[in-house]
């Protein structure tokens, strides 16, 4: 699940009335190289039949198909001084194993 902060939900909410002709929050990731996601927020006009969409207080969310899973977990702040940010889960570590010794 996605959380969007308070500030963030009226700041887009916002900017939606400043543009009613693109009334949909798209979300997306993709990779910038092996260690860096980057996340954008855009306003548009449609759903496509690929997108995940989700209702969070009144915003129509969007998530393109092949981000909606590494989107799973992301909260969306809103700062005046820093504008929108995205805070991701660090992934469990891959290579820690958890031992079970005989007593």
């Amino acid at each position: 699940m996605i959380h969007i902060t308070t500030p963030a939900v009226e700041k887009l909410k916002a900017l939606i009335e400043e543009h009613p002709e693109d009334p949909i929050v798209r979300l997306a990731v993709r990779d910038r190289d092996d260690k860096v996601l980057v996340f954008s927020i855009t306003l548009e006009d449609a759903v496509t039949q690929e997108d995940s969409v989700l209702d969070i207080e009144g915003l129509i969310i969007a998530i393109d198909g092949s981000c909606a899973q590494r989107m799973e977990g992301v909260t969306v702040d809103y700062g005046e001084a820093a504008g929108f940010s995205f805070h991701h889960p660090e992934p469990p570590d891959p290579y820690k194993l958890n031992l079970i010794l005989p007593e």
